[in-house]
């Protein structure tokens, strides 16, 4: 029977030859990943009071990304408790503030094609761009996980998106994205799998593709993923994994698609997305011009090593007006050590940019990337939801790194092709 790559994923997962889209099926995990807001102290507490082990610790990773950086009172007290239920269960794996969880279990080695992965999070869903089946899961869910190592799955029909042609300069994976947001709305692909791919989606990155995958989210799908190439191949076994099968893990020729959603990626222009939703995206003309206060660069989504080299090829020679913020938070330790490496932080500097330690603080209001009363930012980031980056009262625009790093450049909305 064919089948697409999302429907192999799981059946191999429920140990069956075939499934079918509306079927409910109990799936094997073959890995849980959870970090410090939802995983020791809410999924680790509920798992000890039924007084169970973990089913294999072998296939369970916790990071801390959310609550460090001290930017709370209790963020000491989180992290000590993270910290203590790791030393009690005998985590073998445990990543320790070294970047976000979505972009850190890849750089660790935990994630390959044809993998069947919960995460504690509903951005977890970024694993799909190597070709793996990653889903969001709460703590309820994740507590059974860790129990039993299953969880229960309604097979989810399987959407192509087929972005054809060459993107141009000054676009990228985030505009994309925020076009599929802005034509479909947040909910627009409910409990659906997003295929993405197409000529422009074949060109991109790994780390691009981990864009589209990530904000499957905001589209309110199920599970986003790209099939697996050399390119997945090669970033995967440079980050550690071994055994790499970029062959098995693809859509059948014949498997059967609800439907195609194609984007002429050749004509696609910056997108910008107004407050305070994603779906509130459209062409950068609907916005340019609009008076900010401030830029954020960061996020699992915007601020991984391409999307900060993006930006220092708008700000390079530049400087940021006087009294704007430009901040900007590397998606992981590795990611910002490299770019410190290949002088893109040096020019982030020289135009008068803030660079901030890794983690999640201005994506979630926390931090001195948070919005101020009344404050009008943009951001690389994947939320813009009322109160999401900081007071009610302030508004937040969503855009591609490039736009970003423009927009800081003027203060105000600029359409990035003007600098490249």
């Amino acid at each position: 029977m064919p089948q697409t790559l999302a429907e192999k994923i799981i059946a191999k997962a429920a140990r069956v030859d075939s499934v079918t889209p509306g079927e409910i099926v109990t799936c094997h995990v073959d890995l849980a990943m959870m970090h410090d807001s939802a995983g020791p102290r809410m999924a680790g507490e509920k798992l000890d009071e039924l007084g169970v082990p973990v089913w294999d610790m072998e296939k369970l990773v916790v990071i801390t990304d959310h609550y460090i950086n001290k930017e709370a009172d209790n963020f000491d007290d989180i992290q000590k408790h993270a910290q203590k239920w790791v030393a009690d269960h005998d985590v073998i794996h445990f990543i320790k503030e070294e970047g976000i969880c979505h972009v850190v279990l890849p750089e660790a080695g935990h994630v390959k094609p044809g993998m069947f992965i919960v995460g504690g999070d509903s951005h977890s869903v970024t694993g799909g761009a190597f070709g793996a089946f990653m889903v969001g899961v709460g703590a309820t869910e994740m507590t059974g996980v860790l129990a039993t190592g299953e969880i229960w799955a309604r097979v989810p029909e399987t959407v192509k998106i087929d972005v054809t042609g060459t993107l141009s300069a000054g676009v990228a994976a985030k505009d994309v994205i925020l076009k599929l947001c802005g034509d479909h709305g947040i909910m627009g692909f409910n409990y659906q799998a997003l295929e993405y791919g197409g000529e422009a989606v074949s060109a991109m990155s790994v780390q691009e593709r981990m864009t589209l995958a990530n904000m499957a989210a905001e589209l309110g799908a199920k599970a986003g993923y790209c099939e697996p190439d050399q390119k997945t191949a090669d970033a995967l076994t440079e980050w550690g994994a071994t055994d790499v099968d970029i062959n098995t893990w693809r859509s059948d020729p014949d498997a059967t698609f609800v439907k195609t959603v194609t984007i002429d990626g050749a004509s696609l222009t910056p997108q910008v997305a107004a407050p305070s939703s994603p779906e509130n995206a459209g062409p950068i003309g609907d916005h340019q011009g609009t008076k900010l206060n401030q830029a954020y660069l960061g996020a699992c989504t915007g601020a991984k090593l391409d999307d900060l080299r993006m930006a220092a090829e708008v700000l390079k020679g530049h400087k940021i007006p006087s009294g704007f913020k430009f901040m900007v938070a590397p998606s992981s330790n590795a990611m910002g050590r490299q770019a410190r490496d290949e002088g893109i932080m040096q020019i982030i500097e020289d135009a008068g940019g803030v660079i901030l330690p890794t983690g999640c603080g201005g994506c979630i209001g926390l931090g001195a990337a948070r919005l101020e009363e009344n404050a009008v930012g943009i951001s690389s980031t994947n939320r813009n939801f009322v109160g999401r980056a900081g007071p009610k009262s302030s508004k937040l625009y969503l855009a591609s790194p490039y736009t970003v790093a423009a927009s800081a450049l003027k203060g105000e909305i600029a359409d990035p092709r003007e600098f490249l």
